[in-house]
Order: structure tokens, then sequence, then C-alpha cells
């Protein structure tokens, strides 16, 4: 039992999946988009609620993808994106052949930093070339500072795809994540807050953008009896079995939040005695984060890989904060404003087992090897 392994972030059954599968294949909807799909979808705009819409894909990446298509991203084009991020965030702008352009984080909330944005955005219209769209991503849960961010936007005219992937359940003064720009996108992966085993979704404010979206994720199909297609087209439409474990997994929604907020809360209480260890929090009560992932950051980038293998000694998974994409191999070469903000978080940043599903042992276990740590 002391040996079996504590996961980072592991999905959580809800005990009502099964009947929405049962649903779907009692009626041989074994495919792509379904009745499970659309009340899947009438769940999740009832769950933003004020005029937004809902198009759900087979990935939170592809969802981004959808989102450049529908701002008419274009080969050469720009894009802004949050160095300090999941490779999945920056993948679709090359999808497009576009051109990705990476911000440093602010230390507050760990996401893309206002000032430099706003430098980024005046040196490439100096340059000739303004920004299509801002991707700006809510990390672990933590909501990026959003009236600076938009307001820049704003200025400039300048579109936001919101990345909240790993944000729902999060709000910014009473507003949930994935409701401020002008797209949301969600990821429904078998690690995040709730899971369709895989999957995503888009967020737009307007019922004919969903329809132009889902349009393009089903091989942008035209109205004929044959088969017609005047534009490309994208297998993204998200399965009608997939959507039917969203639907049971939605039930569990607020526990996980709640959850989440207990193991965070359970972090809080042990690191307060702890030294030179800083816990990644809201900063004011107006940024709520569902505290997907737990982070801490430590003196200096030996200290945290000692505590990494001593949790990996007795089969605990922590892992770094995400490697910044301007330092990663294939996105080297691009643009990047900033200082060093996300490299020393990177260097010195550890993320800790958050899932909904850990017990009083597992607990138990990670607090030993934490006191024992820093005896």
């Amino acid at each position: 039992m002391e040996d079996n392994r504590i996961y980072l972030s592991l999905s959580q059954e809800s005990g009502y999946e099964q009947e929405y599968i049962d649903r779907a294949l009692k009626s041989n909807w074994i495919t792509s988009g379904g009745p499970n799909v659309d009340e899947f979808e009438d769940e999740l705009q009832n769950y933003f609620n004020n005029g937004n819409f809902v198009a759900a894909s087979n990935s939170g990446t592809s969802a981004i993808h959808l989102a450049l298509i529908l701002l008419g991203v274009k080969n050469r084009d720009e894009v802004i994106c949050q160095s300090m991020t999941f490779a999945a965030s920056v993948n679709p702008i090359l999808y497009q052949n576009a051109i990705p352009i990476f911000v440093d984080s602010e230390i507050d909330t760990w996401n893309i930093c206002p000032e430099n944005l706003e430098s980024a955005i005046k040196d490439r219209i100096e340059k000739g070339k303004k920004p299509k769209a801002i991707i700006a991503v809510h990390l672990y849960g933590m909501p990026y500072k959003v009236d600076e961010i938009h307001s820049i936007a704003d200025k400039y005219e300048i579109p936001i795809i919101e990345d909240s992937a790993e944000a729902l359940g999060s709000s910014y003064k009473g507003k949930k994540c994935g409701s401020f720009g002008t797209f949301g996108v969600l990821s429904f992966n078998g690690n995040k807050i709730i899971t369709t085993s895989s999957g995503g979704a888009l967020i737009t404010k307007s019922k004919e953008i969903k329809e132009k979206a889902i349009f393009y994720a089903t091989q942008s199909k035209d109205k004929a009896v044959h088969y017609q297609h005047s534009e490309i087209g994208y297998n993204y439409r998200m399965s009608n079995i997939c959507a039917g474990i969203g639907l049971g997994q939605m039930k569990i929604l607020e526990k996980n939040i709640s959850l989440r907020q207990e193991n965070h809360m359970f972090y809080k209480n042990i690191f307060k005695e702890v030294k030179n260890v800083k816990l990644f929090d809201n900063i004011r009560d107006d940024f709520f984060s569902n505290y997907w992932l737990n982070a801490i950051l430590l003196e200096t980038e030996e200290v945290k890989e000692r505590l990494r293998l001593a949790f990996e000694k007795v089969n605990i998974e922590s892992r770094p904060l995400w490697k910044p994409m301007h330092l990663q191999p294939i996105f080297r070469g691009y643009p990047y404003y900033g200082n060093k903000i996300s490299e020393e978080l990177f260097k010195k940043g550890l993320c800790l087992p958050s899932g909904s599903n850990l017990t009083i042992t597992d607990k138990s276990r990670i607090k030993e090897v934490i006191i024992d740590f820093f005896k």
C-alpha cells in the first residue's frame, strides 16, 4: 500500500459516467458529435452563462487552433503568446504558419507580464507587423492580471485567446476564467479538474461563431446532398462517448474544486512553518484559483532537484514548472520580450501532487517527505 504511486493529478470517477456512455452505445451513436455532445455543451454554457456559447472539441489544442482560424490568422502573421506555458498553447500558431512572439511572466501570478506585453506590441508595430492575436494563459489555474492585460489588448485592438485549459472553476472578480477573451479555451485531458478522457472546448460570445467553429471542426462540409467542401476543414469534434464522460464529470466539478482548495490549505499549513519556500497563492481576494496544481518556489535549482528526488524515492510524483517556450529547442530563434522571470521560475519551481483524489494516507506520505527534507 505504501508503495502505491502518488501522481500529480489524476482523474476521479463520479459514478454517473456509465449511464451516459450506455446511452451512446444503445443509440449506436459511437462517433463524433451527437446528443451527449449537445447536452455537454449546454451544461457548459449554463455554467458560464452571461451569453457564452461553447463548441466541444477533441482537445484544448484543437480549440486554440480553431480560435486562430476564426480570427483569420494566416501565413507570416504574428501571434503573441505567454512563454511560460505548455507547448499546446503555442503549437497551433505554427499550424497556421504564423510566427509566435513570446512574452515573459510577472512574479505575482506567473502569467503574462503587462509591461512586457505592451513593449512587445509597440516593437512589433514599429517593425511593421501588428500582432494578430494574444494567447494569455491562466497558469496552474491562477488567473492572469485580467484588467491590465485586457486594457492593453483593447488599446491596440488585438483580440485575446484566453487559454483556460488549467483554469475551469477559477475566477477573477467573480467572473469565470474562460469568459473574458474574444475566445476562451478549456481542456478536459485526463489530468484536468474534470475530464472527458481527451477533449476540449471553445468558448465564444456568438452563436454564429460557435456554429462556424463546429463547421470547421467537422471537415467544413457544405450544405449539400453530396460531400462538398469550399474551405479547409478539420476532424476536431468531440466524440459522443467522451461527452458522456464529461456529463458525468460535470456532476462533481464543484466537489473537485473544493477538494483542490483543501489540498492548497494542506500545503499552506505545512509551508507556513518552512523558511525559504514560497507557495504559489492568490495575490488578492478577487483572484480565485482552482489550484489545479499546487506549486512552490525554492531557494535554488539544486534544492528543488533534491526535493524532487526525495519525493521520487518514495514513489511520489513532483515535477518542475513548465519550461518556458523561448527556451525550447523547437521555438528558439523566435522573438522574446522580457527578462528572466519565467526562467527563474522554471529553475526554482516545483509542482506538487494536487489531485482531487488525494487520500489522508497520501497526504501523510507527502507531509513526511517535506518535513524530513527541511528538518
